[in-house]
C-alpha cells in the first residue's frame, strides 16, 4: 500500500511538473555534417505505434502495419533520451544526484535476506496405539506440554489385550509341552507394543492386568492433542503430534537473480525479532530446486540447534551471507539502489546532462551486476565521472512519458526489443446507446475469439476472427463526431488489420502475438466509450517472455488465452469495465 501511494504522488507531481517542462526533448551532441544530413531525411513511423522510428519503409514490427513518412520531423532534432528541466521543475521534484565513481568494495558487505523459522520436518512424530481399546486416563494435559521419551501418556482398556494376556498364561501352563505356543502368545502382545517387562510381570503374577499404560517413543513439544478421556480407539489412532523443538529451520527467501551468490555449506549470520541482541549462526545445507511462479524466490534453509528453546518456530529472522562478491578487493562501478528504476529486463538511470544550459536528464538503459549492501554493481552503460539521479528519478521517468518521451513504459524502439505502449484513454463515455449497443455486441464477438485462443484452438480462432471482423462492420460510425469518431477511426483500423491477420493464420503462437494488439485496442474503445455489461481486463504477467499481455473476460475467473491450459489460471484482474 505505500509503495502505491509513492507511486501515484510521484505521477502526480509529474503532472505539476508539465508547468515547466520545455515542450521538446535536448538533442544529443551531434557533428554539423551528420545534422545537415538528417535534415532532409525521411522517418517512417506507424500510425498505431509512433514510437516506431525507421529511416526506410516497412511494416511496423509491433502489429505488422504498413509504416508512414512522419509528418513534422524534418529539423533532425526529435530524440526523446533528454528530458529538459527548468530549476523550478527540479526543486518541486525534490531530485538530487550523485557522481558514479569506482569504490572499493566493504569486506563486510553481503547478500540480505528475509525469512522466518520453522519446525525441522525431520524430527515430527506422532503418539498413536497400537491395540484397539478405550481411554481410560490421559497423562498429556494440554497442547505445548514437553514429554520425554518413555513418559506414560495414557491409560488404555482393551478387551483383545485381556483375551490375549489369556492366552498367553494359558500357554505358559503347558510350555514344556508347547514352548512354541508361549512364543507366539508374547509375539502377539509384542506386536502392540507391549513391552518385556509388562510381560514379565503378567507371567509373575498370573493375573490379567485390565489397563494397560502408552509410553513416547519420542521427546518433543506436543502439538496437536487428537483425543479425549472415554475416546473409543482403533489400532494405529494417533494420540499426539509432537515435534522436537532442539533442532529447527532457518529459511530465507532468495531472489532468482541471486541464487548464484549463494551454495550449500556457506555460513549465514541471522538475528530474530524476538530475541534482540543476539546474532546467531547456521550453515546452509538445503536449496529449493523450484522457484516459487509467484514470488519468483527459491526457499534456502540452515539448521539451527535451539538446546535452550529461545527460538521459537515462525519467528521472523534477518539474515546476511558472506558471498564472494562481498569479499572482493578490487575496485568497480556502483551505484545506489535508489538510482535504479528496475522493469524486468531493462534497468534504467537517469543521467545529469553535463554543461546543459538548463537542468537536463538523459534516459539511459544499464546493465546490472551483482547486488552489494545498497548499491548495485554495474556491468554496462555508466561510466565513472557521470552524475545519476539518485531521488526523484521515478518523478523525471513519469514526467517523460507525460511529455511523450523515452521513459521506462515508452522508448524508441528496435525490431528485437518491442515494448507495449500505454496510450492515454479519452473520456467518450457520453456516447449515444445505439453506438454502445453495437459495441456491447462486438465486445461479445470478442469473447467468442478469446475462448478459441483459451482452448488453444488455431483453426477456431481464424474462424472467430472473421466474424469479429464482420461484426466490425456493423457498428455505424456516423453515430460519432469530432475527436470521438477519430479515435474511433484509430481503434476501428487497429481492430480489423490484427483480426485479419488472425483469420489468415494457422500457427497459435503468431495468430496469439495480433490477439495480443487486438485485445490492446479493445480495451482502449471500451475504456474510452463504457461498457453496457460489466466486463473485467485481466493480465498475465508470463506472456511474451515476461512483457505480460492483457485481455477482456466477461467474468473474474482467470482462463489464460495467451497459454490456454500450459498456465490456465496464470493472471489477475486489473481493471473492470461497465461497472
Amino acid at each position: 500500500m505505500k509503495n502505491k501511494i509513492i507511486i501515484i504522488g510521484s505521477i502526480l507531481a509529474a503532472f505539476a511538473l508539465g508547468y515547466f517542462l520545455s515542450p521538446k526533448a535536448v538533442a544529443p551532441s551531434q557533428s554539423a555534417d551528420h545534422q545537415h544530413d538528417s535534415i532532409n531525411e525521411t522517418i517512417y513511423t506507424c500510425s498505431m505505434h509512433p514510437q516506431i522510428r525507421q529511416n526506410e519503409p516497412g511494416d511496423c514490427p509491433i502489429c505488422g502495419m504498413e509504416l508512414i513518412p512522419l509528418v513534422g520531423d524534418g529539423d533532425g532534432n526529435d530524440n526523446s533520451l533528454v528530458l529538459e528541466m527548468t530549476p523550478e521543475a527540479v526543486t518541486i521534484s525534490g531530485i538530487s544526484t550523485t557522481i558514479v565513481g569506482e569504490g572499493k568494495m566493504a569486506d563486510n558487505q553481503g547478500l540480505r535476506l528475509t525469512g522466518k523459522v520453522q519446525a525441522d520436518e525431520t524430527t515430527t512424530a506422532s503418539i498413536v496405539a497400537h491395540l484397539p481399546g478405550r481411554i481410560e486416563q490421559l497423562y498429556v494435559r494440554f497442547t505445548g506440554e514437553q514429554i520425554k521419551k518413555g513418559d506414560r501418556v495414557a491409560t488404555i482398556y482393551s478387551a483383545d489385550l485381556i483375551s490375549a494376556q489369556r492366552e498367553l498364561l494359558e500357554a505358559q501352563k503347558i510350555k514344556d509341552i508347547n514352548p512354541a505356543l508361549l512364543e507366539a502368545a508374547k509375539n502377539k502382545l509384542r506386536y502392540w507394543k507391549i513391552s518385556e517387562s509388562q510381560i514379565e510381570g503378567i507371567l509373575a503374577s498370573g493375573k490379567v492386568q485390565e489397563n494397560f499404560d502408552i509410553y513416547s517413543e519420542y521427546s518433543g513439544v506436543v502439538t496437536k492433542r487428537k483425543v479425549s478421556v472415554a475416546d473409543h480407539l482403533m489400532a494405529g489412532t494417533v494420540l499426539f503430534e509432537i515435534q522436537d523443538l532442539s533442532k529447527l529451520w532457518a529459511v530465507f527467501d532468495v531472489y532468482e537473480n541471486d541464487l548464484g551468490k549463494i551454495s550449500v555449506g556457506q555460513k549465514v549470520s541471522f538475528t530474530a525479532a524476538g530475541i534482540p541482541n543476539k546474532t546467531f549462526n547456521a550453515i546452509i545445507n538445503f536449496i529449493d530446486p523450484v522457484i516459487r511462479p509467484d514470488t519468483r524466490t527459491a526457499a534456502v534453509r540452515a539448521t539451527i540447534r535451539n538446546s535452550n528453546g529461545r527460538i521459537k518456530p515462525e519467528m521472523f529472522v534477518s539474515g546476511i551471507i558472506k558471498s564472494s562478491i562481498g569479499n572482493r578487493k578490487k575496485m568497480e562501478l556502483t551505484v545506489p539502489k535508489t538510482a535504479v528504476l528496475w522493469t524486468g529486463k531493462r534497468s534504467v538511470v537517469y543521467v545529469k546532462v553535463p554543461d546543459a544550459e538548463v537542468p537536463s536528464f538523459e534516459f539511459r538503459e544499464v546493465e546490472l551486476g551483482d547486488v552489494v549492501g545498497d548499491n548495485y554493481l554495474i556491468k554496462s552503460g555508466l561510466s565513472p565521472g557521470e552524475e545519476v539521479v539518485t531521488k526523484g528519478a521515478f518523478v523525471i521517468d513519469a514526467s517523460a512519458q507525460l511529455n511523450n518521451q523515452s521513459s521506462m513504459m515508452n522508448r524508441l524502439v528496435s525490431i528485437k526489443d518491442v515494448p507495449k505502449p500505454k496510450d492515454k484513454i479519452p473520456d467518450f463515455t457520453d456516447v449515444v446507446a445505439p453506438f454502445k449497443k453495437q459495441l456491447n455486441d462486438l465486445a461479445q464477438a470478442y469473447l467468442k475469439l478469446k475462448v478459441a485462443f483459451v482452448k488453444t484452438d488455431a483453426q477456431s480462432a481464424a474462424h472467430f476472427a472473421q466474424a469479429f471482423k464482420e461484426q466490425l462492420t456493423q457498428v455505424d460510425m456516423k453515430l460519432m463526431k469530432g475527436d470521438a469518431h477519430q479515435y474511433w477511426m484509430k481503434q476501428l483500423k487497429a481492430m480489423d488489420a490484427h483480426a485479419q491477420k488472425i483469420a489468415e493464420q494457422n500457427d497459435i503462437k503468431k495468430q496469439r502475438i495480433q490477439f495480443q494488439f487486438l485485445s490492446d485496442a479493445m480495451i482502449n474503445t471500451l475504456k474510452a466509450f463504457g461498457s453496457i455489461e460489466p466486463l473485467y481486463v485481466e493480465h498475465c504477467p508470463m506472456a511474451f517472455d515476461g512483457e505480460g499481455a492483457d485481455w477482456i473476460s466477461s467474468e473474474s475467473v482467470i482462463r489464460n488465452p495467451y497459454f490456454g491450459s500450459e498456465m490456465m489460471t496464470c493472471g489477475s484482474v486489473v481493471d473492470t469495465l461497465g461497472q
